[in-house]
C-alpha cells in the first residue's frame, strides 16, 4: 500500500510558487479568479481584515496573469480549478505591483520621498522583469532615474507597454496602510497633513489620477486591497472608476477557510485531531461578509497558527491565541481616543454586538460617527455579521480569539482612566489557583474588588452594572492561563455569565466554575436577597444543562455586588 504524501502546512507562506513547488498544501481559491475576470468592471476594490490571506491571493493573481509565467501554467495550476477551467486572459498581462506598507511617516517630507520611491521602485522592477519586450529597457531605466522619478515613472511604463502592444494589470496592497499615521502626523503638527496629501492635489491622489489616465489605453485590470475603506471616499473624484466588491455575496468565501476546507487541510497536512484541545469554531471561525453568505469562514492565520503548533510539537498546543492579535488591540486603542467611540465600543462589548448599517465607503472625517466607527470595526474583523435585522444587520464579535482583544482593551482602559487600579500578577495567579485547586472563589473576588472595582473613577462608576462587572472579571481572568474563560456560554436553556473551563494542558485542575453575577447600586441593599435567589435559580438551571451536567468537578457561584466595595458570594 502506497504511503500518503503528507503536504507541508503553509503557515506564514504567501508566495504561490513556493507553496506549489515545495509540497505545501494549497486551499484552492482559484475559482474566484474566474469570477473576478467575468465581473463587469475590471477595476476592483476588495478588503479583508489583517491576516486573511490577501498577500497570497495577490501572488496567485500575479502567477496566473503574468505573461512571463505562461510556461509555468500547467505546473502551478494544472490540478486546480482554474487549471481545469482556464480563462481567456490567463498569462495575458504585464503585472505591476505596489505594496504601500513600510512607508516612512516620520515627517511629511519623508512620506513624500518614501511614497514616491515605492512607486518608482515598482516601475523599475516592471521594466526589468519585462525587459525582453522592451528593447530599450536600459534607456527607460535611465530615464526614470534621471528625468521622470516617482509617480511620473508610471507614464514611461504606460508608453513602453503601449509600444509593445500589451495590457497592464496593477495590484495595490495595503492601499490604506499609512492613513492613520498621516492623521497622527497632522495632530502633532496642528495641520491637516492627511487632507494635503490624499485630497485636493496631494501626492497620493496624484498617483491614483495617474492610474486613471492609463485606463483609456493600456491599463486593463486593477485590483486594490487593504483593511478598511477609509480612503476610498477621499479618493473618489481622483479615482472614481473602481467597483467595491467587498460586501458582494459571490466573494464571501474568497479569503478565509470554510469548515470543509479546514477539514481537508487537516487531512492533507497530517494534523492529528486527537491533539485538538479546543472547539475550533468557537476560537477561530465565525466570519461572514454578507448576510446571505452560505458559509462562515475561519481566519486562516489563526487556524494555521494553531495547526502549526500541533505539527511542530506533536502535542496539544500550548498557546491558543496568536500574539499577532495584540496589533488589533493597538489599532482599537487608536480608534477610541475620543469619548464617543469609547462609549460606543463599551456598549458593543456589553451587548455582545450591535445592530447597524455597514457603510461601503467613507472618509476619515466620519470616524466619530457611530455607523462609520462600527463599520470600521467590521472591516477590521473585530465584528462580523451575525444575521439580518430588517434593513440592517446584527453585528457581533466573531470568535473567542477576538473577544480577548476586547477584554484586554477594557482592562487597559480601566487602568488608564483609574490610575490607582493595578494588577499584581503573582497575587492574581494565586487567587485564581485557589479557585482551581481549592474551590475557593473568595480570594479572587476579593482581589478584583480591592484592586479594580474599589479603584474605579467616578466616570467609570456611571457605567458600572452587571455587564461591566462581567467584562472586568473576564479581563482579569484572562491574565492567567489556568482557565479558559468563556462569556455567555450557551448552557441551553440560557447563557452563563462566565464559564471557567480548565486549560486542557492542566488536567490536574480540580474545579471548573460557573459564575452568575448580580449588581445593586449603593442604597439598594434590600434588593440583594431577591437578586441572590434569581441568580441561584439561573445557576441551578445551568448546572442541569446537558452541556454541563456531565462535568463532575463543576462548581457554581452567585456573586452579588453592591456599589463598588461590597459583595456576597453563594457557592453551590
Amino acid at each position: 500500500m502506497t504511503e500518503k504524501n503528507i503536504k507541508r502546512l503553509p503557515y506564514g507562506i504567501s508566495n504561490f510558487s513556493t507553496i506549489r513547488e515545495e509540497n505545501y498544501y494549497y486551499v484552492d481559491k482559484t475559482r474566484f479568479i474566474e469570477q473576478l475576470e467575468n465581473a463587469s468592471n475590471p477595476y476592483q476594490f476588495f478588503i479583508r481584515p489583517r491576516k486573511f490571506g490577501k498577500s497570497l491571493f495577490f501572488s496567485i493573481l500575479d502567477h496566473y496573469y503574468d505573461l512571463n509565467r505562461a510556461k509555468d501554467f500547467e505546473r502551478l495550476f494544472g490540478d486546480l480549478y482554474i487549471g481545469r477551467n482556464p480563462t481567456p486572459k490567463r498569462n495575458g498581462y504585464l503585472m505591476m505591483q505596489f505594496d504601500f506598507s513600510g512607508i516612512s511617516t516620520s515627517s511629511e517630507e519623508d512620506f513624500k520621498i518614501s511614497f514616491s520611491w515605492k512607486v518608482q521602485d515598482a516601475v523599475l522592477h516592471f521594466i526589468s522583469w519585462y525587459r525582453v519586450l522592451f528593447s530599450n529597457h536600459e534607456e527607460l531605466i535611465q530615464k526614470i532615474n534621471t528625468e521622470n522619478p516617482g509617480i511620473n515613472a508610471l507614464l514611461i511604463a504606460y508608453r513602453a507597454a503601449e509600444v509593445a502592444g500589451k495590457q497592464i494589470f496593477i495590484i495595490i496592497d495595503e492601499y490604506d496602510h499609512f492613513a492613520n499615521d498621516l492623521i497622527a502626523m497632522g495632530n502633532r503638527s496642528g495641520e491637516d497633513v492627511y487632507k494635503r496629501l490624499v485630497r485636493a492635489n496631494g501626492l497620493v491622489r496624484d498617483f491614483y489620477e495617474t492610474l486613471k489616465i492609463a485606463t483609456k489605453t493600456v491599463l486593463g485590470h486593477i485590483f486594490i486591497t487593504g483593511i478598511s475603506p477609509v480612503m476610498l471616499d477621499d479618493l473618489t473624484s481622483g479615482f472614481n472608476i473602481a467597483v467595491n466588491l467587498t460586501l458582494d455575496l459571490p466573494y464571501n468565501e474568497m479569503m478565509g477557510f470554510t469548515q470543509e476546507e479546514v477539514d481537508r487541510l487537516m487531512v492533507e497536512t497530517g494534523v492529528d485531531p486527537a491533539l485538538i484541545n479546543v472547539d475550533m469554531k468557537t476560537y477561530y471561525d465565525g466570519y461572514l461578509f454578507h448576510k446571505d453568505g452560505e458559509n462562515r469562514v475561519y481566519n486562516p492565520s489563526m487556524m494555521l497558527y494553531f495547526f502549526n503548533q500541533i505539527i511542530q510539537t506533536k502535542k496539544t498546543p500550548e498557546y491558543i491565541i496568536d500574539d499577532n492579535l495584540k496589533t488589533d488591540y493597538g489599532r482599537l486603542q487608536r480608534l477610541t481616543q475620543n469619548k464617543r467611540n469609547r462609549d460606543a465600543l463599551l456598549q458593543i462589548i456589553k451587548e455582545e454586538g450591535i445592530t447597524a448599517t455597514i457603510i461601503r465607503k467613507f472618509s476619515i472625517d466620519n470616524l466619530t460617527d457611530d455607523d462609520y466607527f462600527v463599520s470600521l470595526l467590521f472591516y477590521m474583523g473585530l465584528l462580523t455579521i451575525k444575521g439580518a435585522h430588517l434593513l440592517k444587520v446584527r453585528l457581533g464579535i466573531p470568535n473567542y480569539s477576538i473577544r480577548t482583544v476586547f477584554w484586554e482593551y477594557i482592562s487597559r482602559l480601566a487602568r488608564d482612566t483609574s490610575p490607582l487600579m493595578t494588577i499584581n500578577t503573582n497575587a492574581l495567579d494565586d487567587a485564581i489557583a485557589a479557585m482551581a485547586m481549592e474551590g475557593d472563589i473568595h480570594r479572587y473576588i476579593e482581589y478584583v474588588s480591592q484592586n479594580a472595582f474599589s479603584k474605579l473613577s467616578d466616570r467609570d462608576l456611571q457605567k458600572f452594572d452587571e455587564k461591566y462587572i462581567q467584562i472586568l472579571l473576564l479581563s482579569y481572568l484572562f491574565q492567567s492561563r489556568i482557565y479558559i474563560p468563556m462569556s455567555e456560554f450557551e448552557a441551553t436553556p440560557g447563557y452563563t455569565d462566565i464559564y471557567l473551563q480548565r486549560n486542557p494542558l492542566l488536567p490536574q485542575i480540580k474545579y471548573e466554575w460557573i459564575l452568575e453575577l448580580k449588581y445593586c447600586k449603593t442604597g439598594e441593599e434590600k434588593e440583594v436577597p431577591r437578586k441572590r435567589e434569581v441568580g441561584l435559580a439561573q445557576l441551578h438551571q445551568y448546572l442541569q444543562a446537558h452541556r454541563l451536567n456531565e462535568c463532575p468537578d463543576l462548581k457554581g457561584a452567585v456573586v452579588v455586588f453592591t456599589g463598588k466595595n461590597l459583595f456576597e458570594i453563594t457557592v453551590v
